[in-house]
């Protein structure tokens, strides 16, 4: 209603209303409209008439209020505070969280130790999110999954859609989640503080209960038996590191494919216990590992039992008497586990402890016989040179299946690389056309080779060129499985030569032939030097003569 009923502040109340009898304008103000070609609508700002809208008009309260605070209106108000930065909720609560410790009760059935098991847990709550988190912290050996039990998130207050909040935790009270029940006993210093800073009262703490089988547990076992005089703390210091060993045959003959093998008998003074290693001979086919029996207690003698028993591990309660050293006597058959073992030897120190301890037992060692090593007998026959390819790699092919290229003296070669001794050789032949023939002989100090090299000779009828290529020539008459091959001490001036059934006369050498000799003067013979130094010399008289009649001519 727009009408100006109540200008005199009075009740609306029949007859107390007024009307403008004079207005004549009862039209409606427009509130639909066109903007940038969309239909809009706004909101009115006039009543019916273009009279004032009720809603806008200030009640008495408010013109009272503009009367008297019309200075604070105006030039502001005398106190100003300075307004706080705004912190959002997130970001204030952030890593804020509240901490509670708690505990459930978990029925057991059917056990007769116990009924109940009380396992306690940690309530983790993220202000941040009101998500929350329940932490069972771990136990050792307990046997239990343990760890996170409820991952974070928004718990379920009831069925109504609510959730927990902070305001709903509390000490010494019960909090059910998803059908568990766990009772808050306690919570650290921050939750706290925060809790009695938002106004809540925090209850007692409790205690957290103990759990019954845990501390049924803790409780020394009563033990019925009278405890034993022998002292196991002054046999562990003092026969610490000290091992009985003796040396045995194993029978095993009564087994199909059975033998006799060697072994080793070990035994432990610090605890008593036994070992047996078997001694593997090479190429014996047996299993690498070598451990026959594990280190442990061997029992001698049983209790008699009226009921064959349902376990095969034994106890204490089950051996009447364990092996002691006394029953390993050198010279005997011992019987351990179902299997005979004759000791015939051991090492110093047990000698030493059986005369200090049991002088009254003899202590024998017995021979016994080794076994023939045939693999020691046989020796490789290598088959003889068939002539194909080189010694030593016809002598890979029997060394191994698959043959290996044979081992080179690396330093020889980088030392004499390029080092070629080279001499002038003619044929030693009946034939006389083979008397016009020249050769050059060249020996490569890097590997050993000899090449020739024929020279070519007009009206000769024969081709010169490549005599022989570089290959490693034998003497004659040594032998063909260890043959000795020519080398530089050989090679003197008049010498002759055998290679392959050629026959060679060296008639001259270079100069580097002399000086190389000359540096290894004490692996080469005198006379071979002297054979050189003679032709060399002579040669250069006969090169000066010339030389001076040249001149003079």
């Amino acid at each position: 209603m727009s009408w100006n009923w109540n200008s005199h502040g009075l009740p609306f109340l029949p007859g107390y209303t007024f009307r403008d009898v004079t207005k004549s304008a009862f039209h409606r103000p427009q509130t639909l409209d066109y903007r940038n070609g969309y239909a809009l609508p706004r909101r009115p700002t006039v009543g019916i008439g273009q009279d004032p809208l009720l809603s806008e008009q200030l009640i008495q309260q408010q013109l009272s209020e503009l009367v008297f605070e019309t200075p604070d209106l105006t030039y502001g108000s005398c106190d100003e505070s300075l307004s706080e930065d705004f912190i959002p909720a997130h970001v204030a609560l952030d890593k804020k969280v509240l901490r509670f410790f708690a505990y459930f009760q978990e029925d057991i059935l059917y056990s007769p130790d116990e009924v109940y098991r009380v396992r306690p847990v940690v309530v983790y709550y993220y202000l941040e999110d009101d998500s929350m988190c329940f932490i069972e912290p771990m136990v050792e050996n307990s046997g239990i999954p343990q760890g996170k039990r409820i991952k974070r998130q928004r718990l379920p207050k009831n069925e109504h859609g609510e959730y927990y909040q902070w305001k709903d935790l509390n000490l010494s009270m019960d909090l059910e989640v998803y059908g568990v029940k766990y009772h808050i006993t306690q919570c650290d210093a921050f939750t706290k503080e925060f809790m009695e800073s938002e106004g809540i009262i925090l209850n007692e703490p409790e205690q957290m209960p103990t759990d019954p089988y845990s501390k049924l547990r803790k409780k020394p076992q009563p033990c019925y038996t009278t405890p034993s005089e022998f002292d196991r703390m002054h046999q562990f210091l003092t026969m610490d590191r000290k091992v009985l060993r003796f040396f045995a045959l194993w029978d095993d003959t009564d087994s199909l494919y059975g033998e006799t093998k060697p072994v080793t008998i070990h035994y432990y003074l610090v605890d008593d216990t036994v070992e047996v290693r078997e001694v593997h001979e090479p190429n014996s086919g047996c299993d690498p590992f070598p451990v026959l029996m594990r280190r442990q207690r061997l029992p001698k003698k049983m209790k008699s039992e009226t009921f064959p028993s349902c376990v095969l591990e034994l106890s204490k309660d089950e051996v009447d008497e364990y092996y002691s050293p006394k029953d390993f006597q050198v010279g005997q058959t011992v019987k351990l586990l179902g299997r005979r073992f004759l000791l015939h030897d051991c090492d110093g120190f047990t000698k030493e402890y059986f005369q200090k301890n049991h002088p009254d037992m003899e202590i024998k060692p017995t021979e016994v016989s080794k076994k023939v090593d045939r693999t020691q007998e046989r020796k490789k026959e290598v088959p003889p040179y068939n002539g194909f390819g080189s010694l030593e790699d016809s002598l890979q092919n029997c060394l191994s299946l698959i043959p290996e290229p044979p081992k080179k003296n690396v330093l020889k070669m980088l030392e004499n690389d390029h080092k070629v001794l080279r001499y002038s050789a003619r044929l030693d032949s009946q034939n006389p056309k083979d008397e016009g023939r020249r050769f050059v002989l060249s020996y490569f100090l890097s590997s050993d080779m000899i090449s020739i090299f024929e020279k070519s000779t007009r009206n000769s009828g024969i081709i010169g060129g490549k005599f022989l290529e570089k290959t490693r020539v034998p003497k004659p008459g040594c032998p063909v499985e260890n043959p000795e091959f020519y080398s530089p001490a050989d090679f003197a001036i008049g010498a002759t030569v055998e290679v392959f059934s050629h026959r060679f006369v060296l008639t001259n050498a270079d100069r580097y032939v002399l000086s190389y000799l000359e540096s290894n003067a004490s692996q080469i013979p005198s006379q071979t030097l002297e054979s050189l130094r003679k032709k060399l010399n002579l040669q250069k008289q006969i090169y000066h003569t010339c030389e001076t009649k040249q001149k003079k001519g």
